[in-house]
């Protein structure tokens, strides 16, 4: 492992841009912390953080300059990876068999991925590895992972198995100090190459001391927490609970949760013609379990209530991605809870039907 201290990020992204990359990271657009390109480190949003609650989610200008003093915003690597619309062929009269888009996908460095995101990214990984486009946009991504020291108030990683150490699965990860440098670990041969062509000074000792101890200490304040003790089967358990109608009148089953959430990847196939009828395409797009349509049969929508449908994300996500594969489909991000329009807590909802007395709603 190599390990040294940056002075700042400017040759870095220079460095993943000269191997060719697109270097994506947060930057500040439309009064929110987004992902997108990055030509340049200056791009990154400096001295922004941000003020989050249920169904609540505000800019604020910090004290200092940090590059990553925030919490997750509305986008995830998801939307790179696994893009909310993909045509998968086209066609045209007159000639037999269909066209595949030709265009490689290109080659990805992700800057600025939290420890919530890249627990995301591995289940994705494992839900979608096996697939050739999910596989070949992956294969390659350079990850650049930030361990995190300021969680948000929505932020519950900790009781959902995670924490704001980044464990593996990064090519580098930084720490971002109090005075803007950063400590930065390599986590595979590409990450600690890539350090030895950057300038750095040694790390030392009492420095690399203080970023963990800033990291642990993050562990600590967590703005939510999800039940302990057997929440997969709790949630199971409760199929006849009469929580799924209470959170149904609140709920508009608009699907922002499923659009934000990192690890939901349910899909619909859509083909359209143009106005000649000559030319067909075939378009893969993201789908949400709260649109009525989601699963409907030639009898009908099989959930046709928001209390069923509410109840089938938040089994999936918390109880039945168990038995699928193997792990809890949730990652503690939060991103559900602020995104959501009337402000429902999924940590919250967990503890109403593990707890039918204690975790009642107030009010």
């Amino acid at each position: 492992m190599t390990s040294v201290l940056l002075d700042d990020l400017a040759r870095l992204v220079d460095q993943l841009r000269a191997d060719g990359r697109r270097v994506i990271g947060p930057t500040v657009r439309d009064h929110a912390i987004v992902l997108d390109e990055l030509t340049d480190a200056s791009q990154l949003p400096y001295g922004w953080g941000v003020e989050l609650e249920a169904g609540r989610y505000r800019l604020r200008r910090r004290e200092d300059q940090l590059a990553f003093g925030h919490a997750a915003g509305p986008q995830s690597w998801k939307t790179f990876l696994h893009p909310a619309r993909e045509m998968l062929w086209s066609t045209d009269a007159g000639v037999a068999g269909a066209v595949e888009p030709a265009d490689p996908p290109p080659a990805f460095a992700f800057l600025g991925v939290r420890s919530c995101d890249l627990r995301a990214i591995g289940v994705l990984d494992r839900v979608l590895g096996d697939g050739r486009r999910y596989a070949q946009r992956r294969d390659g991504v350079f990850i650049v992972a930030v361990n995190c020291t300021e969680p948000g108030a929505t932020c519950f990683c900790v009781s959902a198995g995670g924490g704001p150490r980044a464990e593996s699965g990064y090519d580098v990860v930084l720490t971002e100090l109090p005075d803007g440098r950063y400590v930065a670990e390599s986590g595979s041969e590409p990450g600690a190459r890539l350090l030895t062509r950057i300038p750095a000074r040694p790390l030392e000792q009492p420095v690399a001391a203080g970023a963990a101890a800033a990291v642990d200490a993050a562990a600590d304040r967590m703005g939510r927490t999800l039940p302990s003790g057997d929440l997969a089967g709790a949630i199971a358990a409760a199929r006849e609970s009469g929580r799924w109608d209470d959170v149904a009148s609140r709920c508009l089953t608009c699907g922002n949760c499923t659009m934000v959430c990192p690890t939901c990847f349910c899909t619909d196939i859509v083909d359209s013609t143009d106005l000649t009828g000559e030319h067909a395409e075939r378009w893969q797009r993201w789908d949400s379990c709260f649109d009525l349509d989601f699963s409907r049969l030639h009898g009908g929508p099989v959930r046709s209530s928001g209390a069923s449908r509410y109840r089938q994300w938040l089994s999936h996500k918390l109880s039945s991605w168990n038995d699928q594969f193997g792990e809890s489909g949730c990652v503690g991000c939060g991103r559900c809870i602020v995104w959501c329009p009337v402000g429902i807590d999924i940590t919250e909802e967990a503890a109403a039907l593990v707890d039918p007395v204690g975790g009642r709603r107030p009010g």
